[in-house]
């Protein structure tokens, strides 16, 4: 799937998208919805600020040692709201949408799939980062801040697809079908 490209889903998967189109969204009456955006554009901030930092130590305005220093927490933040966030998912709203509405079930399946390989990204991310916290050669910690970056980048990159696709099916039943 692409984000924000609802031609990644199946045409089948469509028919709430088509009738509640995402610039129709904004002036939608649906407290869900909104809130559902508004925890997406939070995991997007926290993307943007781990990428944020990620180019700082590119640009060398970050020493490996200072990227450490700053990712780690942002990383926790991020990793921590989007465990939280789809651990909800996977356990209410989507069996619940599933019964709303079975037709998008297999849509919910291949949310609850990427919720999976997120946590690998996740683990990719934190080993790298926790690689760079250890190393104290210079070189070492160079090679590891590059590959740190890497691993952050891939994550947010995933995240951030997932997060558009998942609006496409989740935000027009909250408008269709009403708050949850």
């Amino acid at each position: 799937m692409s984000a924000g490209s609802n031609a990644s889903w199946p045409r089948e998967l469509l028919f709430l998208l088509e009738r509640h189109p995402r610039p129709t969204w904004p002036t939608a009456r649906s407290a869900s919805a909104a809130f559902w955006l508004d925890v997406h554009e939070r995991l997007r901030r926290d993307c943007a600020g781990l990428r944020q930092a990620g180019d700082d130590y590119l640009r060398g305005r970050h020493t490996a040692a200072q990227l450490a220093a700053v990712a780690a927490p942002r990383l926790r933040g991020l990793v921590a709201a989007m465990q939280g966030h789809h651990q909800i998912e996977d356990h209410e709203y989507f069996p619940a949408f599933r019964g709303t509405e079975p037709r998008l079930a297999p849509g919910f399946d291949l949310l609850e799939a990427e919720h999976a390989a997120l946590l690998r990204d996740v683990a990719a991310a934190q080993a790298a980062l926790a690689e760079l916290r250890a190393t104290t050669e210079a070189k070492d910690g160079e090679l590891a801040a590059r590959r740190y970056v890497a691993a952050a980048d891939a994550l947010c990159e995933r995240l951030v697809r997932h997060l558009a696709d998942e609006e496409d099916l989740v935000v027009p039943l909250l408008i269709e079908r009403g708050d949850y």
